[in-house]
């Protein structure tokens, strides 16, 4: 990559907006779970939109090529370059705009998920996106990868929560659509090309994000449940009886063992429960909330549904329970070789995936551990494969496990990503397991838009042969 390249790119956007040093670029050149690490000899911070095009124009003048990063808090490597100029939107950062008679805001791709929610919280409104990483992800990232989280079950993934959008185009012109309109039927919806593309059509700069009315009552829950068949009766119990369920979280067994065993301070707080169900209501007032949930648990325990029940008195309570569920993914990574999926499918066809899944697992290698959790109200599962104890790591045939948890989840009519994106880990999978059509199409959108495949060339979608 020239100096000259470099030269402009300092020209305009300042020393602060130029990064060269090794020291400096590190911290933009891993995931934080070491699984993808990358190079660039030079990553461009824009301040503004007006800059943010510059970049664009400049590397499309070089021949250079583009990586766009956010809170480099993805998991299937798309944020991390490989040579290409690394465009980081960390400093466009402003809230823009809140308008709370319309219930929106907007806010620049730079800008932290929590940040947005405080924001959200100053004027009396919600914004509900709510994730692990929300002190770090943000908003262009959330939008690239169409983020989900534990709310989607009652106000959708992100692609529901953007009214509008505002983006670089590959050819460095801004297509400005950051409209806050709920109703538009004017043609093609063309903020949606932008949600959940991964940076491959162009740069997120800003998002016109939907609010929403603050709950004024929450009430939390914690079940121990036989199995996956129960939690899907209760959680149809739960829904058309209390009408406020926001959140439906499952973990099995093992999956809070790991928590317990490897990451300090937890504690079981349901010893024994084979399958633990995690629920969070809310609902405008008080009023009525708190028996509303109670009689609906205590039947699904008179139905058998449920075996045990507990509804957290306080905050603390609160934490401890939602600090299991968050913390299942810290406690499985020291368990040895394993391989991680995010897998969708119909919610009624939730109990029929584990049970095919696990049964696959052990045909295939006996003795693998089954780390199950997360969002089963809206039918995705973080599905886990760990090794069998004692077993050589190198043994472990993790590549040929993954496929067949695709397969399961493909013959069930799901898919072999719900929330983390495809990537560069997954765009070979993504051929196999998409339909041909689909594919076509979507390539055909990449050469209309990106004919020289400037923007995150080597993300999605693998090259055709």
């Amino acid at each position: 990559m020239s100096t000259d390249l470099i030269a402009k790119l300092t020209a305009r956007l300042g020393p602060k907006g130029v990064l060269t040093e090794a020291s400096a670029l590190s911290p933009y050149l891993s995931e934080w779970r070491g699984k993808f690490s990358g190079n660039t000899p030079v990553a461009a911070l824009p301040a503004s939109t007006a800059e943010a095009a510059d970049v664009v124009r400049i590397c499309i003048e070089s021949g250079a090529r583009i990586t766009t990063q956010g809170g480099n808090t993805g998991l299937v490597g798309a944020q991390i370059p490989d040579g290409e100029v690394l465009v980081s939107l960390k400093r466009m950062n402003r809230i823009r705009a809140i308008d709370a008679d319309n219930d929106s805001l907007v806010a620049e791709a730079g800008c932290v998920l929590a940040a947005v929610q405080q924001a959200a919280a100053d004027s009396d409104r919600l914004f509900p996106l709510s994730l692990a990483s929300e002190g770090s992800a943000t908003i262009g990232g959330l939008v690239s990868t169409n983020a989900g989280g534990v709310h989607v079950l009652r106000y959708g993934m992100m692609r529901d929560l953007v009214l509008g959008v505002e983006a670089v185009l590959p050819d460095g012109r801004v297509w400005n659509g950051l409209k806050a309109l709920r109703k538009d039927n004017t043609g093609y919806d063309l903020k949606q090309l932008f949600i959940g593309a991964e940076g491959t059509l162009g740069v997120v700069t800003a998002a016109t994000l939907k609010l929403f009315p603050r709950p004024r009552a929450r009430e939390t829950a914690l079940l121990g449940v036989a199995g996956a068949r129960q939690a899907l009766a209760l959680l149809h119990r739960v829904k058309a009886t209390t009408g406020a369920v926001s959140a439906f979280e499952v973990m099995n067994r093992l999956a809070v063992d790991c928590v317990v065993r490897n990451v300090a301070g937890s504690r079981d707080p349901m010893p024994g429960a084979p399958f633990m169900v995690l629920i969070e209501f809310e609902a405008a007032h008080a009023e009525g909330l708190r028996d509303g949930v109670e009689h609906a648990l205590a039947a699904a325990i008179e139905a058998g549904e449920a075996q045990t029940a507990l509804i957290a008195e306080n905050a603390s309570q609160t934490r401890d329970f939602w600090h299991v569920r968050e913390a299942i993914s810290a406690g499985h990574r020291p368990e040895g070789a394993q391989v991680n999926h995010d897998v969708s499918v119909p919610v009624s066809k939730t109990p029929d995936f584990l049970a095919a899944a696990d049964a696959a697992m052990q045909a295939r290698c006996s003795g693998a551990r089954i780390v199950a959790f997360g969002h089963m109200g809206d039918g995705n599962f973080h599905y886990t494969v760990m090794q069998p104890p004692g077993m050589d790591p190198a043994a472990f045939p993790g590549a040929a496990l993954t496929q067949t948890v695709y397969e399961v989840a493909a013959a069930l009519g799901g898919s072999i990503s719900a929330e983390h994106g495809i990537g560069v880990a997954r765009k070979t999978d993504l051929v196999r397991f998409k339909d041909a059509e689909s594919i076509s199409l979507m390539r055909a959108l990449k050469r209309a838009l990106d004919p020289n495949n400037v923007m995150n060339p080597r993300v999605l979608l693998a090259p055709e042969v």
